[in-house]
């Protein structure tokens, strides 16, 4: 019996391999090797940034509505902290576009969150 090898499926595999390397500098898309080491590199820094991202948006979204908060006198924390109180369920991303796109909601919302922290410091 003949010995097996691998043919078409190698073939198949580097240029699998290769297309998705496509695009990157010098032997990184010609080489099989090299392709593979610098995919498995891509993946890890896509992963690691794909959560960083998440992290990166909310710090935005939080100096946002601190900036927006000190323009009305209130600090975020204790704005934050009176939305809860008094049951508000907003998002900080959504409290970050109505403090951009809709003032004046968001000074509805300051005096809200104003009230319950007074009236549950009291």
């Amino acid at each position: 019996m003949p010995r097996s090898r691998k043919g078409a499926a190698r073939t198949q595999t580097r240029r699998k391999l290769l297309r998705e390397a496509r695009g990157y500098f010098g032997t990184k898309h010609r080489l099989k090797q090299q392709a593979k080491v610098a995919l498995m590199r891509a993946g890890r820094y896509a992963h690691r940034d794909r959560r960083a991202r998440k992290r990166d948006y909310r710090s935005l979204w939080i100096t946002r509505i601190t900036a927006a908060c000190r323009m009305r006198g209130t600090r975020y924390s204790l704005f934050i902290n009176g939305l809860q109180v008094a049951g508000v369920l907003l998002n900080r991303k959504m409290l970050s576009q109505l403090a951009i796109e809709d003032p004046a909601t968001f000074d509805a919302l300051v005096g809200v969150a104003k009230s319950h922290t007074t009236a549950s410091a009291a």
